[in-house]
């Protein structure tokens, strides 16, 4: 449930009895998609503010905190990445931190929404200045269909960068949608699962991301919490998830000399987030 009142977008989370806010300078935009309602917010404080159906999805301030996160760890820790698919990730913010990476050859956003996407380069155009690169291509559709369609051993990295697990972005938490993704994947290869708040969801949502990854025969799987302010209690994840590979050994010389800029992102930050919280690992390490 979302508000705005006297100046304010204020986001509620009533079932668990908390609320966040922002001071909003005016509306920049508002229009019923296809498939959300979309608006866009000038802050006064955390840039252009984007919100689907109510939710904030992301301002200009704190985006890098999660783009990072969804990306670097995983692309660190494969041993050679070629080709990425990015399912969602409408605000190309995802995209631009894959395609940093000089060795990616081919880079996919699949997209239900193109509307988001379209905004974004209006809005949010630092996110979308990867959009151009050669090796970025675009689907418009149906993630789920696109994934389950995709040859067989032909992918190196998955990155699943969904809105909360309801409405259109409700398959790609289901069991189902692992075991293609499995299939999809070449040898080494990886998905990331954005996964919701630590301390709202790890006996719920992100316990059951465990359980269905290691049935769709992803063997190793790894939860990595990150600061995100604009989202529910400010405390936000990414599951790691391979058939093969242990996900607590990383390229971690390549991290260190990286040939492009991070503000959140480094290797001191990837050996951190990999060092689990007492409380998860009672609910996730076996």
């Amino acid at each position: 449930m979302s508000a705005l009142n006297e100046g304010w977008f204020t986001e509620v989370f009533q079932d668990q009895g908390t609320a966040f806010s922002l001071k909003v300078k005016k509306k920049l935009h508002e229009e019923q998609t296809e498939y959300q309602k979309l608006e866009i917010y000038e802050t006064e404080t955390f840039g252009n503010l984007m919100v689907l159906d109510g939710c904030v999805m992301l301002t200009g301030r704190d985006n890098f905190l999660y783009h990072e996160m969804m990306t670097h760890p995983a692309l660190f820790t494969h041993r050679s990445p070629r080709k990425v698919v990015v399912v969602g990730g409408g605000d190309c913010g995802t995209l631009r931190e894959v395609l940093k990476h000089p060795d990616i050859e081919e880079a996919w956003q699949v997209e239900i929404d193109e509307r988001v996407t379209r905004m974004s380069e209006k809005y949010f155009p630092e996110l979308c200045e990867s959009n151009e690169d050669p090796r970025a291509n675009f689907f418009f559709g149906d993630g789920i269909q696109w994934i389950r369609d995709a040859d067989p051993d032909s992918i190196d990295l998955i990155i699943i960068d969904s809105t909360d697990p309801v409405g259109p972005a409700e398959g790609l938490f289901a069991l189902d949608f692992y075991r293609d993704c499995m299939l999809a994947l070449r040898e080494g290869g990886i998905i990331v699962q954005q996964s919701e708040s630590p301390l709202l969801h790890a006996e719920t949502i992100i316990k059951d991301i465990h359980t269905d990854m290691k049935k769709a025969g992803l063997d190793h799987v790894v939860t990595l919490p990150f600061p995100q302010p604009v989202y529910p209690t400010g405390w936000w994840s990414c599951t790691m998830a391979s058939k093969e590979n242990p996900l607590h050994y990383f390229r971690e010389e390549d991290a260190a000399e990286r040939p492009f800029v991070t503000r959140y992102y480094n290797e001191a930050i990837h050996n951190a987030a990999l060092a689990q919280p007492q409380f998860m690992r009672d609910i996730f390490e076996d």
